[in-house]
């Protein structure tokens, strides 16, 4: 028997089961944020890349990423997942997502504790520098973050000239302005690191007019003044107000990440947050939405928590009825993902059943009703 043959196949069926070719590749694909993070470079323990259009990057279970925008290294040890928000960029906020609170209704609700992990300090300058360094520098129209080639090579390149690191730990007001010891804010001689590195940065084309240097105040006062009473321009000379004008121009086009306001951070994280939660919710559904029952029935009744194309796995589960003179819950199991109630009301009533649930893969509650109408 000729063993060559099936010496030399063998370390290429080794290579495709690790993942080395068609169908063999067992890695993940996250997302950083649903709207995307586009132009961040990201390393994993096995894997490293650039985030594409839609924020995604590969991991395999278990690993946490590093991420940078260019040379800037922003946040290591982060747990790679599905999706990734900035709440999750960090240690500190990452531990207060489990804590979820009682709410109005007497149900368990994450988002107090995602409001609370949005106030910290680091997780704001951080998303206020990614939101100022964003190609549009603008969320308006889309929460999608792009960090364009153009604007990392000058980052990369304007990097090395700070005089300090950028510290995202500081008081937001530091982040902004830089202060001096007697708590005034510095002129534009001393600007903070990260306005430092901003203003290194030209957004607009490299020919335009507006990633030139500024005429000098010296160049101003050399140009020839305009003339007066009337008298027409002759083109070919420049005057000190176009000039000055140009240099106005040039200098508002400059990024602070004072630009970016609180509301601003507030609106971008929470409308995030608030898209994931209804994206996953919208994979969890109940076995029955509505549910008529004659007043005379005395039965237990069950409604399920069922997931699109997979199989349902709850750490928890609640559930309240929004009208005890209509139906009462009986009680309620995480194991079989269900709830059990009955009617107690007359003819005409009506409720609904909140079942609130955790999946165990998650630290988000999610609600869904069911209404309940007595005949």
């Amino acid at each position: 028997m000729n063993l060559k043959p099936f010496l030399l196949l063998t370390p290429l069926l080794l290579l495709q089961g690790c993942g080395g070719g068609d169908g063999g590749d067992d890695t993940a694909t996250g997302q950083l944020t649903l709207s995307g993070m586009q132009g961040l470079s990201y390393q994993t323990q096995s894997q490293t890349g650039k985030t594409d259009a839609q924020g995604h990057f590969q991991y395999y279970a278990g690993e946490t990423l590093t991420l940078s925008v260019g040379d800037l290294q922003l946040v290591s040890g982060v747990p790679a997942d599905n999706v990734v928000t900035p709440l999750e960029f960090l240690s500190d906020t990452r531990a207060l997502l489990d804590n979820a609170t009682v709410d109005e209704l007497g149900l368990l609700s994450h988002r107090p504790a995602e409001q609370q992990a949005i106030e910290n300090t680091t997780l704001r300058n951080l998303t206020r520098f990614l939101l100022a360094l964003d190609e549009d520098g603008s969320t308006s129209d889309s929460n999608r973050l792009v960090f364009t080639d153009r604007v990392i090579s000058q980052l990369n390149a304007a990097l090395p000239t700070l005089d300090k690191p950028i510290d995202f730990t500081v008081p937001e007001s530091q982040f902004i302005n830089e202060v001096t010891e007697d708590g005034e804010t510095t002129d534009d001689a001393d600007l903070t690191p990260a306005n430092r590195l901003l203003k290194a940065i030209c957004f607009y084309p490299e020919d335009d007019e507006l990633c030139e240097d500024p005429p000098t105040q010296a160049e101003i006062d050399a140009a020839p003044e305009p003339p007066e009473n009337g008298t027409a321009r002759d083109p070919d000379v420049v005057y000190s107000d176009e000039l000055e004008s140009k240099r106005n121009r040039i200098l508002n086009a400059i990024r602070n990440v004072e630009d970016i306001d609180s509301d601003d951070i507030d609106e971008y994280l929470t409308s995030e947050l608030d898209s994931i939660t209804t994206d996953i919710a919208n994979e969890y559904y109940l076995s029955q939405v509505t549910q008529e029952l004659p007043a005379s029935d005395t039965s237990i009744h069950e409604v399920v928590v069922r997931r699109v194309g997979k199989t349902v796995s709850l750490a928890k589960i609640e559930a309240i009825s929004t009208n005890d003179n209509a139906l009462v819950v009986h009680s309620y199991s995480a194991q079989t993902h269900s709830v059990e109630y009955f009617i107690d009301g007359e003819t005409g009533n009506d409720g609904e059943l909140i079942v609130n649930f955790k999946p165990d893969d998650d630290y988000r509650w999610l609600r869904k009703p069911l209404r309940v109408i007595i005949q």
